[in-house]
């Protein structure tokens, strides 16, 4: 590996892991494809690389789009069975290192779409979209033309645009997620209704295997009356930094909610209750 090349990583590490976040939705596999580039480098002829930033971007791309590939090609994690791991902050303090991976976020929502997609999509629209690639050099990637990647990205885009997407600071967004709570634990449906756009949607991962999915007001009301638990303690935490809330019962993390606030209300709220997942997924004390 050159030297140029091991500086250039080392700078770009938090840009590369944040890219291969947003391709792959999970912290773990960002971490695991940004192993494999550090592998590759350790393979690669000092005299190779012209342009270290742009071989290590590739490189990470090409990577992700293995990833990618295998999982559905294994049907190891299909759309439909799990949320993305979130990015969650406690009273809004972040390591440097998550601090990095939220300056290039996006929401929950947002994620949930881009796992949607099929794998040349998803790496068209993030290399483009969010990281200014030109689609030359995305089209090498993916070994289309460039006016076929172009026609990738834009199928993405169509479908990211239809996402909910958080208005305002968590400041604003704060009282309407309390508000929800505290309906919520009145059992007071009209309140819960008035808390929540008419077309919001909840998402549930309970590490069933199944991503359950539900749309509307009422349907959603009646879901957080029922499941509002006696014992819950809410703690305020910021996922992929828009407000959200972390619940425990009896001092042990039992899911953690997440919302899309636009216009004074609740678009959608996506909640992680898998126990094998969750703990994993919180910052440390």
């Amino acid at each position: 590996m050159t030297d140029s090349l091991t500086r250039e990583l080392e700078q770009s590490r938090p840009r590369l892991r944040a890219m291969a976040y947003r391709m792959l939705g999970s912290v773990s596999e960002a971490d695991d494809a940004l192993q494999e580039v550090w592998l590759r480098t350790r393979r690669t002829p000092g005299d190779a690389v012209r342009n270290p930033g742009g071989w290590l971007t590739t490189a990470t791309a090409h990577t992700c789009l293995d990833l990618l590939r295998s999982r559905n090609a294994r049907h190891e994690v299909p759309v439909g069975v799990r949320l993305p791991d979130p990015i969650v902050t406690v009273d809004g303090h972040a390591t440097p290192e998550t601090q990095a991976l939220l300056t290039d976020s996006v929401g929950l929502a947002l994620q949930v779409v881009l796992d949607r997609l099929d794998p040349a999509e998803r790496i068209a629209f993030v290399l483009h979209d969010s990281f200014a690639v030109p689609f030359g050099e995305i089209a090498a990637i993916l070994n289309r033309s460039p006016e076929a990647t172009r026609q990738l990205a834009s199928r993405a885009r169509r479908r990211v645009r239809a996402a909910p997407t958080p208005e305002g600071t968590p400041s604003d967004q704060r009282p309407v997620v309390d508000a929800f709570f505290a309906a919520a634990r009145r059992g007071d449906l009209t309140a819960l209704i008035r808390a929540l756009a008419p077309d919001v949607i909840l998402r549930g991962d309970l590490g069933t295997g199944k991503l359950w999915e539900t749309t509307g007001s009422d349907e959603a009301a009646a879901q957080a009356v029922r499941f509002a638990h006696p014992r819950a303690t809410l703690h305020p935490v910021l996922v992929n930094g828009a407000a959200a809330v972390l619940v425990t019962i009896a001092d042990r993390p039992a899911s953690l909610m997440a919302f899309t606030v636009a216009h004074g209300r609740i678009t959608e709220i996506d909640v992680l209750a898998d126990p094998h997942r969750l703990p994993a997924l919180l910052p440390e004390n």
